[in-house]
């Protein structure tokens, strides 16, 4: 009688589990889907030519709002202007910070040494006082179905990144 007590009791239905304000199962669901994301525009990024707007198709679909409009003015006065972006962001720690109501936030650490912007006669762009750890706070938010960035910003002073892995 105990052993089919016990039978019975693995098979009652577990609870649903309560969705998070953003649709999805659970805050871990919602940040891998939101790491995802950025991970998607980071290689999106690393692909643009800007030569070939073409190429900038990618990044604009995983981005939205104010994010868009600036990453659409951007590589429009770039590519006008003949700039040149060599090199690779490479994403070094992505951490989730807070699911809200309508967004998912993530703290982000990019090395940027191996990125280099130059006008058309050859002369960088980069400023002397960037840094090669950037250390961002990153917004995701479901638009039309889908997860999309809706800003970066920096994160503040005292919250540095991480040693770049060896």
């Amino acid at each position: 009688m105990i052993a089919l007590s016990a039978l019975l009791a693995g098979c009652a239905p577990s609870p649903a589990p309560t969705p998070t304000p953003t649709g999805f199962a659970s805050e871990e669901e919602a940040f891998a889907a939101a790491e995802a994301t950025y991970r998607a525009y980071v290689d999106a990024l690393n692909e643009v030519d800007l030569a070939d707007p073409a190429t900038f198709e990618p990044v604009y679909a995983l981005t939205s709002g104010e994010l868009n409009d600036l990453d659409r003015k951007s590589f429009s006065e770039m590519h006008a202007s003949g700039t040149l972006v060599s090199g690779r962001t490479e994403v070094l720690s992505i951490e989730g910070s807070q699911v809200s109501d309508d967004s998912i936030t993530l703290d982000v650490c990019t090395d940027v040494s191996d990125v280099h912007v130059v006008d058309a006669d050859g002369n960088s762009l980069v400023s002397d006082d960037r840094k090669d750890l950037q250390s961002t706070r990153v917004s995701v938010a479901q638009v039309d179905e889908l997860l999309a960035l809706t800003k970066i910003e920096p994160r503040a002073e005292d919250e540095p990144c991480a040693s770049p892995r060896p």
